[in-house]
């Protein structure tokens, strides 16, 4: 049975109202951060992953079709947890550590949830990357097949930056068996972030070319909910700052002392200028491009 319009608008009111529950759960995850010590941690990490990784799964549904998006999460789970395993193996190329029991079932040495947040964070990511560089719903080509990747690689490196310390260092989520210059976290493992994502992202690039996004009419803040969802992890960082009974100093496993309010502040400010600026870039990049909110392919 063919569907008509009213059927399509039923649906996208569905979907759409469907993923502004999600954004709300996740916001609501990172208010719950404040209180890690008196909520289970596991809790916590399963409502920073599942709401994106669902997210993900509805919004890409809507732009690239069921197809695509099953490309890019299998595409996400393979390469994160690869990456990830041969890092814990190796050292390469994040560098030295391993994951706690905090993060829940592992999949070898990977926490399951791990490989779910290279689904969300990596899809909102790679959402973002394409809205900056224009043109988002032009199949892609050109020089575009590989900048996309190279800019969407950045934006995902950006959420690992601003978090990274606050995960290891304060809640132990994984361990840096030689701590870093980062609060604990080595330099390495942002390069290594970077060419995870990238490959993933440069995948995914490949398997996009030549191939349109739906040409069905979306939802007017079809592409806002992205951009806010990304802008809600930045804004979750920030929160942190927010004064909490606990130790002020905390330490990494080679014994150097860290401040806590030096670690959260940082993330803080690094939110801000790294993250919320890719948001606002973003969002001001999707008034100039009026084709995104019809079937209409942009010029």
């Amino acid at each position: 049975m063919t569907k008509t319009p009213a059927n399509d608008s039923h649906t996208y009111a569905g979907t759409t109202s469907a993923m502004c529950i999600l954004v709300a759960l996740y916001a609501i995850a990172r208010v719950l951060q404040l209180f890690h010590g008196k909520i289970p941690l596991l809790a916590i990490v399963v409502l920073h992953v599942l709401p994106p990784a669902i997210f993900a799964l509805l919004h890409g549904a809507m732009l690239y079709r069921l197809r695509g998006i099953v490309v890019f999460t299998c595409l996400a789970l393979i390469t994160g947890n690869a990456f990830e395993n041969l890092g814990i193996l190796t050292g390469f190329p994040f560098g030295e550590y391993y994951f706690t029991d905090a993060m829940g079932p592992k999949l070898f040495r990977v926490p399951i949830l791990l490989g779910l947040a290279y689904v969300g964070m990596g899809y909102l990511s790679w959402t973002l990357g394409r809205l900056i560089l224009g043109h988002a719903r032009d199949p892609l080509s050109g020089y575009r097949l590989v900048a996309v990747p190279l800019i969407a690689a950045f934006l995902m490196v950006a959420w690992d930056l601003s978090m990274d310390p606050v995960w290891s260092t304060l809640m132990h989520a994984w361990i840096w068996l030689r701590g870093g210059a980062y609060f604990g976290v080595p330099v390495s493992n942002f390069l290594g972030w970077y060419l995870t994502v990238y490959v993933l992202y440069q995948l995914f690039a490949l398997y996009l070319r030549g191939r349109s996004p739906t040409t069905a009419p979306l939802p007017a803040g079809f592409w806002h909910l992205a951009v806010l969802f990304y802008s809600v992890s930045a804004a979750g960082n920030v929160l942190l700052t927010i004064p909490t009974p606990g130790p002020l100093v905390t330490s990494d496993p080679t014994g150097a002392q860290w401040k806590v309010i030096d670690i959260t502040h940082t993330c803080a400010l690094i939110s801000i200028f790294t993250m919320g600026a890719f948001a606002v870039l973003a969002w001001a990049r999707l008034g100039e491009q009026p084709a995104l909110n019809s079937g209409v392919r942009s010029s």
